[in-house]
């Protein structure tokens, strides 16, 4: 139990009291509540029950259903409204457009109960006839629900890890004498996961009589070689079963696309028996070994000789660019973030906080600008050799300028431009929008390119290849930003901007201290791109990456 699952639960039970048009005075205070806690850096599991109550941000009301949480799982409230709230309506709330006040009136006064109902009668333009909805919010709800049901059952990858090696432990420890791999879209670093999938060299007739015994696996589907399980996680999990004979061609096939797998399957006619690994499979084909993630187009095999490049991977990530402070919304302070970089084994940070126009952010003032710079020059005095640099990730305005004059971005080691408001433009407005930006002489680097929330929100449309040309025009960097629900730029997109010695920047856009460790997410889809620490710039070492910096000033 973490504070995040304690906080989830607050921020769900005010909604559902906003829903059935209960005490708005004590929905606000669970929503406070759940805001403090998101907050909160110790876990509340291990503070004493009786100091719960005086914790920032937290009532004595409040304070009393954490200790239930604590002690029975359970908030009796939360567990109370729930069962008198139709699942669909619980359901809305992933439906952007439409928050608690708009759901009570869909059920109440629509008698809707269901996210496909709403759908049908949005599409009947009913919607828009009720107090509070007009004619754009209707086009609105229409698209984020049709964007819900084609990702629903999809995960982020960082979701999916979670999960997969807690079940490839389980499924070790129940099968002990046998081979167990990960396969599938996993295995490929996909970055969207819709099944976790394993093979063994178990026959099928025995994983499913051991499986039988534990009702977190429920079993939808069999097949001659594959065992399909719901779980109480509700991701589904696929159990492909395979001879030791078989064991390589079958493992080879599914952790490669249908593409790949149709280059390799004619291999298999007269290979030698002794031939039972990735490794001397490839090298009996005269190729180095081609690793999962790269699985993915049939041209890997011509680019791909007697010796892969070095493929990028954490070990060479020297700094990290793109971070937040609670100076706008970030949870920890300027030193703290610093300490965790250092904790890393980073050689420098890079500070990029929200610019003045992200209200919602708390961005910074010209005056907070400016008190801010004064600080990050007494850390470094007393960090040194580690570096905090002057960033801001200012946002790009509708007309496509940046967000402080130029006397204020002169002032800055680097700025990230990025896109966060009016996200709903076609693509001429999008491209105007980047396009400015990029030729803007103050931008480093161009921050999440497409604006897009993978299985929540799709990005603004853009031509790729004329913003990588513009990039490469420019001396501009382009970010990967590696937080799991982002993972933009696309890795498809990449091999272009290489192509064009584009720098990629695998950035965690952190706003917390453990978001850090996002870096990696980054690593595993730019390994899909075959990027090398030469191409990106947060591998560049303190030296390399100052001098960079000093080089694309002038």
């Amino acid at each position: 139990m973490d504070n995040n699952q304690i906080s989830d639960a607050f921020y769900l039970l005010s909604k559902l009291m906003d829903i059935h048009g209960e005490n708005a005075f004590k929905s606000k205070s669970y929503a406070s509540s759940a805001f403090a806690i998101e907050k909160l850096t110790t876990p509340l599991v291990e503070i004493p029950l009786n100091e719960i109550a005086s914790l920032k941000g937290i009532g004595a009301s409040s304070a009393q259903k954490i200790i239930e949480f604590i002690q029975n799982g359970e908030i009796f409230s939360l567990s109370e409204i729930i069962t008198k709230t139709p699942p669909g309506i619980i359901e809305m709330l992933k439906i952007k457009g439409i928050g608690p006040k708009k759901i009570n009136t869909i059920w109440k006064e629509m008698e809707i109960e269901t996210i496909g109902e709403l759908l049908y009668a949005c599409k009947e333009n009913r919607l828009k006839l009720y107090k509070g909805f007009g004619e754009k919010t209707q086009q609105n709800v229409i698209e984020s629900i049709e964007f819900y049901f084609k990702h629903k059952g999809s995960y982020l990858y960082a979701q999916a890890e979670l999960i997969i090696h807690d079940v490839y432990s389980f499924l070790l420890t129940l099968f002990p004498n046998n081979r167990i791999e990960i396969i599938g879209e996993f295995k490929r670093q996909l970055e969207i996961i819709h099944q976790l999938e394993f093979m063994m060299d178990t026959p099928i007739q025995h994983i499913e009589s051991t499986l039988v015994n534990y009702t977190d696996f429920s079993l939808k589907e069999k097949t001659n070689d594959r065992l399909i399980y719901s779980t109480n996680a509700g991701i589904d999990i696929h159990l492909f079963s395979a001879s030791s004979t078989d064991f390589l061609k079958s493992y080879l096939q599914h952790t490669s696309s249908e593409e790949c797998w149709q280059k390799i399957l004619p291999h298999f006619e007269n290979l030698h028996p002794s031939i039972i690994t990735e490794t001397t499979f490839f090298e009996s084909i005269g190729l180095a070994p081609i690793p999962a993630f790269l699985r993915e187009s049939s041209t890997i095999f011509e680019k791909v000789n007697k010796k892969l490049p070095d493929i990028i991977n954490i070990k060479d990530i020297k700094g990290v660019i793109h971070c937040h402070s609670n100076w706008s919304d970030g949870n920890n302070t300027l030193e703290e973030m610093a300490l965790a970089a250092i904790n890393l084994g980073m050689e420098y940070l890079v500070i990029s906080d929200h610019s003045k126009t992200a209200f919602y952010a708390q961005g910074l003032s010209i005056e907070k600008v400016l008190a801010q710079h004064q600080q990050i020059d007494e850390i470094n005095k007393k960090l040194f050799p580690f570096k905090i640099f002057k960033s801001i990730e200012s946002d790009i305005l509708f007309d496509g300028n940046l967000d402080y004059p130029d006397d204020i971005l002169h002032r800055f080691d680097l700025v990230i431009a990025s896109i966060h408001s009016n996200l709903k433009m076609n693509e001429e407005k999008a491209m105007m929008r980047l396009l400015k930006a990029i030729e803007n002489p103050y931008t480093t680097i161009l921050g999440h390119m497409t604006g897009r929330l993978l299985l929540s929100r799709p990005g603004y449309p853009v031509d790729h290849k004329k913003i990588i040309d513009a990039c490469a025009a420019n001396h501009v960097v382009i970010e990967l930003n590696a937080n799991p629900s982002r993972l933009d730029i696309d890795w498809r997109q990449i091999e272009y901007a290489l192509r064009k010695n584009v720098l990629i920047s695998i950035n965690p856009d952190s706003h917390h201290t453990d978001g850090l460790k996002d870096i990696q997410y980054g690593i595993w889809v730019a390994q899909k791109a075959m990027v090398t620490k030469e191409n990106n710039l947060s591998s560049f070492d303190l030296h390399d990456f100052e001098k960079y910096l000093a080089s694309v000033r002038k």
